[in-house]
């Protein structure tokens, strides 16, 4: 369906974990040359990648109710923090919006600091909550580029850095499509289309599954299932999983399989309840704000997570025992990413328990010939 965008390097390892062969030059040509992957803020008002066609039912939809809701508080932050012409902050973010356009129509792309710099009416700042240990000062011109995204204005043209860090250009949405903007489709279509490729991607779910995924609400969701003429199934648990119409044949097991996914990476992240998935390690995988780190999986099962050494090389942190093939699987698996990264290091803001630098490297106890965290 999508991946996540938030930490750079995580689309690219996604893509990886994904393929056979995928370079990262592979992937930075579909982000920025063929555009045939697209950034967007969209659900819960976090970054992802699309593939180009889902976006005008991101735009439609999530990124719309989330614009709405962004551009109300940051209305509300102008009057109460910043300084704005008869306190009227819906107008001085109109005005703003409209300088930043007209700017970037001339079709050069520029870093939200150079906007700061040719743009007066972003180049300031507001110091929210002065009295308050969560304030301090919040540049304007960031926060009016995050509003324009969301509503669809503006994309991101390029990354001014290397692959593994966030440093975005912007410019219109016009000049990014290349004056072929695709039409945006109503709220409930828009709905939709993105719960049908939810539940081709993660299906069978629950309506408290895909309204957590998407940021919407349990009616939008019960609409769009409607809509699509979902079918509902029981669940292992008891509870009414969702599938789509055309995804109702039984699934026969896979051959054995071992994966190292990044942080965020939506098989980790693609639902609300996801005890089937991580069994008692969600407190280890997880970081206290709801990020998944990094993660180990066999056989579709969470079993610990991964790290970089200082020279860059990928080491496994097991959570439990494994059988020695599994292990040695993971091991290819680790000695491949190492590989593939050419040893550099990808640094992440979201580091879970199971990843901190104090934890031990797996090892294998020959007596029992299973994987063990050494102690």
């Amino acid at each position: 369906m999508c991946l996540h965008a938030t930490d750079p390097p995580s689309v690219h390892l996604s893509c990886w974990a994904r393929t056979e062969q995928v370079s990262v030059e592979d992937v930075e040509q579909a982000l920025y040359v063929t555009r045939s992957l697209v950034r967007q803020q969209a659900m819960r008002e976090t970054l992802f990648v699309f593939p180009r066609d889902l976006i005008p039912a991101a735009w439609g939809s999530v990124s719309a109710r989330f614009a709405a809701a962004n551009r109300r508080r940051f209305i509300r932050d102008l009057e109460r923090w910043g300084s704005v012409p008869d306190g009227d902050g819906a107008a001085w973010l109109q005005a703003a919006e409209f300088a930043v356009l007209d700017h970037l129509a001339d079709g050069v792309p520029r870093s939200s600091a150079r906007l700061r710099e040719e743009v007066p009416e972003v180049g300031g700042s507001i110091v929210l909550a002065p009295d308050r240990s969560w304030g301090g000062k919040v540049a304007i011109a960031p926060r009016v580029l995050a509003q324009l995204s969301m509503a669809g204005s503006v994309a991101r043209a390029a990354n001014a850095g290397p692959w593994y860090t966030s440093r975005p250009t912007w410019t219109t949405t016009a000049e990014w499509w290349g004056h072929d903007v695709p039409d945006v489709p109503e709220t409930r279509p828009g709905y939709a289309e993105l719960v049908r490729r939810w539940l081709w991607s993660y299906g069978p779910g629950t309506v408290e599954d895909i309204a957590w995924w998407i940021g919407g609400t349990k009616a939008a969701v019960r609409t769009a299932l409607d809509d699509l003429g979902a079918r509902n199934v029981s669940l292992e648990d008891g509870s009414i999983g969702w599938l789509r119409q055309d995804d109702l044949e039984p699934v026969s097991a896979p051959e054995p399989w071992v994966a190292l996914l990044p942080l965020l990476d939506p098989t980790v992240m693609g639902w609300k309840e996801r005890d089937f998935l991580l069994g008692p390690h969600a407190p280890q995988v997880f970081d206290s704000a709801g990020n998944a780190g990094t993660t180990a999986l066999v056989d579709g099962r969470v079993v610990g997570a991964w790290v970089q050494d200082t020279q860059g090389v990928v080491e496994l942190r097991l959570l439990e025992n494994i059988t020695r093939t599994a292990h040695d699987a993971l091991r290819r698996e680790a000695r491949k990413l190492t590989d593939w990264l050419d040893r550099q290091r990808v640094f992440t803001v979201y580091p879970s328990p199971a990843m901190q630098a104090d934890a031990a490297p797996s090892a294998v106890d020959p007596a029992t010939s299973r994987a063990v965290r050494s102690s």
